[in-house]
């Protein structure tokens, strides 16, 4: 046994993860690598060939580098798992007119939970993956701060992970550029690991075709959703579209009609198969409501406390004035957001250190005065 302790590293084939077991390998830990199959995408009918961290080529990546620094290497097979919670409440979002953030879940309530219970299992002390974010261990609380690489921060992901699961893990890359982890694995002999192309899809969806994917899943779906109303925000009808599922809050392309003016999906009304267009203006709120919440830095949040927030992976954020009431934050942005999308996840920053994050319920128009004290608050 290592004198600085076991530790279960979560390995994807990948150069971040092959780096982050290296790095802990030569830092003296006792080191077991994992890789967890996810998803066989055979099995949802899709064309193009397996990709990305489920792929055999992946596993079998994962499996070299153990071999090669000599430690063990498991396989689990999770896809029951993993099919069950995130596939389907993928569709479900859809179905729900939201849309659904299938990786934030997986973290949540798949990988991290599999992998505490191999740890356990394993008798690991710590969990290590290879994500761009920075954890710190203060005042009895496992708090999560941006990656020093803000180009490949990956915090933003990381907001439902718990506390338990928190306190037993690191993130070893998370303190380096992107750059220096490619030179890293140059230099430990995997050149082709560090030029590699990086996989951004959703594992389960590789073709990037998530309506192709939801009519597989759900054959009689076009039938059940074809022929709805497209309507401006004043309930005008301008024409018929494919079935709300097919479209997300701020798109513009593939609407399969001419308006004349460029038109934005602004609200999506399943209950009516209704598919709500505006101007780009009409996209932008001030407020919104989310929850579902998962706290990090702060066990409630503090009366109307200035922060960061992002409402996507790639928004840069807003600054906004945060309000938990019961289990749930009031969101209020210094100015106007555009497409904040019901069913995404929102994440709340105060400097790099993440507060906590939640799920979007709603958005809405915060009314003048409301937004003056607001802003008093904030000056």
């Amino acid at each position: 046994m290592s004198k600085k302790g076991k530790v279960l590293v979560a390995m994807s084939g990948g150069i971040d993860s092959t780096v982050t077991a290296v790095m802990l390998h030569e830092q003296g830990y006792e080191v077991v690598g994992i890789t967890m199959k996810t998803w066989d995408y055979a099995t949802s009918g899709g064309s193009k060939k397996e990709t990305g961290c489920c792929s055999l080529d992946s596993i079998n990546d994962a499996r070299q580098i153990a071999v090669d620094l000599g430690f063990s290497h498991f396989i689990i097979d999770i896809r029951d798992e993993f099919g069950d919670y995130v596939v389907n409440n993928f569709v479900d979002e859809y179905m729900a007119g939201r849309t659904p953030n299938p990786c934030v879940l997986c973290n949540t309530h798949i990988k991290w939970e599999a992998l505490l219970k191999r740890a356990d299992m394993m008798d690991c002390e710590y969990i290590a993956t290879g994500h761009y974010a920075q954890l710190r261990h203060e005042a009895g609380r496992s708090i999560i701060s941006r990656g020093l690489d803000l180009n490949k921060d990956q915090s933003y992901v990381l907001w439902g992970v718990s506390q338990a699961c928190l306190s037993r893990t690191m993130f070893p890359v998370g303190g380096y550029h992107k750059p220096d982890i490619k030179q890293m694995a140059r230099d430990m002999g995997y050149i082709d690991l560090a030029n590699k192309s990086e996989s951004y899809e959703i594992c389960f969806v590789p073709d990037n075709d998530y309506r192709g994917f939801l009519k597989r899943r759900m054959p009689d779906l076009e039938a059940r959703v074809d022929g709805g109303n497209f309507v401006d925000v004043n309930g005008k009808v301008l024409g018929k579209h494919n079935g709300y599922p097919f479209y997300t809050i701020g798109q513009r392309k593939g609407l399969g009609m001419a308006f004349g003016k460029p038109m934005f999906v602004v609200e999506i009304v399943p209950e009516t198969n209704t598919v709500v267009l505006g101007e780009e203006n009409e996209l932008e709120r001030n407020g919104m409501w989310v929850g579902k919440l998962n706290l990090q830095k702060y066990e409630t949040i503090p009366a109307n406390l200035p922060a960061i927030t992002k409402v996507r992976y790639k928004h840069e954020g807003e600054s906004s004035v945060l309000h938990q009431i019961g289990d749930r934050v009031k969101v209020e942005f210094m100015d106007k957001v555009s497409a904040i999308a019901p069913g995404q996840s929102a994440v709340f920053y105060e400097g790099n250190d993440m507060i906590g994050g939640g799920v979007i319920f709603s958005n809405f128009n915060i009314e003048p005065k409301q937004a003056e004290n607001t802003a008093l608050i904030h000056a």
